[in-house]
């Protein structure tokens, strides 16, 4: 049989670290983004994931460190939910009560931002949630899975040691914020599905109202 230690250990943590790298890039060069979280608080929680992260793959298989991590994703899941959905409230403001001064720029470059975080929050929060993430798979949390992956559905186009990792995760938040619905990967309990419904929603609402507004006002 398969040591469940072994299989996280085989799990990089670099695609989810270079994501996080990648959004926190992204927001400090987009022009004229709506902050409401001050930059500090926003910085802070990332480095705490980041160097939960550093310790998981420097103690392979240490249950400690793979619980820390796993706080760590859920509070920065929470606090960039959160202040995604407060910042797409606050542009709708903005759009709605004062359509003169709305600048196309800073329309743009807040929905842009908003998208992407959307994505890679719900995308952390897939892969921790499923199947208990990684720390479920070693402590023997949980064994259900929230999702259905195609590999899983037919099993003889894969290895037998397949599992779902974070790219796969990745995969599923744009998807689903792009399609806004499911995919080739279909929910199977009520949390995943309220999950999938959230990211959507967020996302259909940053395209169809802020995006169209800013594309519309571009001279």
């Amino acid at each position: 049989m398969t040591d469940p230690s072994q299989a996280v250990r085989d799990e990089p943590r670099w695609p989810p670290a270079l994501a996080i790298l990648a959004v926190l890039g992204l927001l400090a060069v987009l022009p004229h983004h709506v902050y409401l979280m001050p930059v500090w608080v926003a910085h802070g929680v990332a480095f705490a994931v980041l160097v939960t992260m550093i310790a998981v793959t420097l103690k392979t298989g240490n249950i400690l460190w793979l619980r820390i991590e796993r706080t760590a994703i859920m509070l920065f899941a929470a606090v960039y939910a959160a202040n995604t959905a407060a910042e797409l409230a606050d542009m709708i403001g903005i759009i709605t009560l004062h359509p003169p001064e709305t600048r196309s720029i800073s329309l743009l470059s807040s929905s842009l931002a908003i998208w992407v975080t959307n994505v890679l929050t719900f995308s952390l929060l897939y892969w921790q949630i499923d199947r208990g993430g990684p720390y479920g798979q070693v402590h023997g949390a949980s064994a259900k899975p929230d999702w259905l992956f195609p590999q899983a559905a037919a099993p003889e186009a894969t290895s037998s040691d397949w599992r779902p990792m974070f790219l796969d995760y990745l995969s599923l938040g744009y998807n689903t914020a792009t399609a806004f619905s499911p995919t080739d990967v279909l929910p199977l309990t009520r949390r995943a599905k309220m999950l999938m419904m959230a990211e959507s929603a967020i996302s259909l609402l940053t395209l169809v109202i802020v995006a169209a507004r800013a594309v519309n006002v571009l001279t």
